[in-house]
């Protein structure tokens, strides 16, 4: 599940990605699918690294062209980053600064690695469904690595602003996920026994390999109302 559609991203053959925060990969794997993109994905968990790591590697050892392209994998703080200034031609950072307890020297270090003129693209959980989740459940916000803060849209608009980010676009996503999340808080978000969440699990799991017509409108539709992600489409400069 992609929460940053990267067709909003202004690329041609031979960009370069960073996919800051990768998690699993799930951006940096679906821009090494496209033609011609280089992709660079960093995180601070050795896991997710690793994870993403192999993903990558098979999906290139599947490709019986060749790629005069590259992908690379590092374990790395994103508030450090190490990489020359203006390297990058986009930047992703999807569902990351929520975790980090400098999120605004993240972002300098984000915007000092972009070019200038270039996009990046940051998501976040929505302010009011994510606030719901904190009311459920203490666990949720207090565990190591978790969520330990809530972003206002001003807030965190101000933030990008600092850095020398200008915002073009913004979207809600993922409204269809926010009732799964309450769901969790409200039972115990570490239960791995509960009919309810397990049943909206597996309605998402095939909401996402299906994609029927009447759940993307219906997600359209709530979207506004309670997204579960925020995404912000910016220009450096």
């Amino acid at each position: 599940m992609l929460t940053a559609d990267l067709s909003r991203l202004r690329m041609s053959p031979g960009t370069v990605i960073l996919d800051a925060g990768c998690g699993a990969g799930r951006h940096a794997c679906e821009a090494w699918r496209l033609r011609g993109i280089n992709v660079v994905a960093v995180d601070m968990n050795a896991d997710d690294v690793w994870r993403t790591t192999y993903t990558l590697k098979a999906m290139d050892d599947e490709t019986e062209e060749r790629r005069d392209t590259f992908w690379g994998t590092s374990v790395t703080d994103i508030t450090a980053l190490p990489f020359r200034d203006a390297f990058f031609d986009v930047v992703i950072c999807s569902e990351v600064l929520e975790h980090v307890p400098d999120s605004e020297k993240a972002v300098r270090e984000m915007v000092r690695v972009l070019k200038p003129g270039k996009d990046m693209v940051v998501s976040v959980p929505r302010y009011l469904p994510e606030r719901i989740c904190w009311a459920l459940s203490d666990e949720y916000h207090h565990e190591p690595g978790g969520h330990i803060r809530i972003f206002k849209n001003n807030e965190l608009l101000g933030l990008l602003s600092r850095a020398g980010l200008r915002c073009r676009r913004r979207e809600y996503r993922h409204a269809l996920h926010s009732p799964y999340w309450w769901l969790k808080c409200f039972v115990g978000h570490r239960r791995e026994d509960s009919t309810s969440v397990n049943l909206y699990r597996k309605f998402l799991e095939w909401d996402i390999m299906e994609r029927p017509v009447a759940a993307r409108i219906l997600d359209r539709l709530l979207n506004p109302l309670m997204a579960k992600s925020i995404v912000y489409y910016l220009t450096k400069g």
